[in-house]
């Protein structure tokens, strides 16, 4: 006998999901893969696989070219909107007392130069915990809420701070756009542009402009 009153939810697996929304968002399998920091094919086999389990073909693959099926027009609103309303609830979900903010450093930088006591001091309703060495791949899983990362700062859906001057390869704020705005995101990125002009000339991270990709 049936239980009426539970409900279970059918839903394709969730990477599956992120690989067909972001390849329909920029009809393109390669920037879909640039934005998820995975290989093009992996984008490519997540699709076939979601249109295996799903039965129906959500893109027609033409000489360079990616085009939406009908299908695959039809599902894309419903699962953009999944997705945002998943990001807006987790945003939502505070913990008692005060916010967490996982930054995430990779192996090679000398974390000596951020203040970070100052930093908590200013900020006591953001605890912020720090996980190092952390890269893009933590970033994109969700473990880390910003990352300061070694690298040129281009990557879509994110936006990118350089921490140090110059050009090239250098030391970048690396936050998801959706959540680039969060007050503690924004809280930490608006100390560290204090941090650089209260102390031009001295050995600490400054920002010298943003990317937005």
């Amino acid at each position: 006998m049936s239980n009426c009153g539970a409900m279970t939810y059918a839903l394709p697996p969730l990477n599956a999901l992120r690989a067909f929304e972001a390849a329909a968002r920029h009809l393109s399998f390669k920037l879909a893969a640039h934005e998820l920091h995975v290989t093009p094919a992996a984008v490519g086999q997540q699709v076939k696989a979601l249109e295996a389990r799903l039965g129906v073909q959500l893109f027609e693959r033409l000489h360079k070219q990616l085009i939406l099926t009908g299908a695959g027009q039809a599902y894309l609103p419903g699962v953009s909107e999944g997705f945002r309303h998943i990001a807006d609830a987790t945003a939502q979900l505070k913990p008692a007392g005060a916010v967490l903010l996982q930054l995430g450093v990779h192996a090679s930088f000398d974390l000596r130069r951020l203040d970070l006591s100052a930093f908590r001091e200013q900020h006591a309703e953001i605890g912020l915990r720090v996980l190092q060495p952390a890269g893009l791949h933590e970033l994109v899983e969700g473990k880390v809420d910003l990352l300061i990362a070694r690298g040129l700062g281009r990557h879509p859906g994110y936006r990118c701070d350089r921490i140090n001057e110059g050009t090239g390869l250098g030391d970048w704020l690396i936050a998801p756009e959706g959540t680039a705005d969060c007050p503690e995101i924004v809280g930490f990125r608006a100390w560290l542009l204090a941090v650089a002009a209260e102390n031009p000339r001295a050995n600490r991270p400054r920002l010298v402009g943003g990317v937005g990709s």
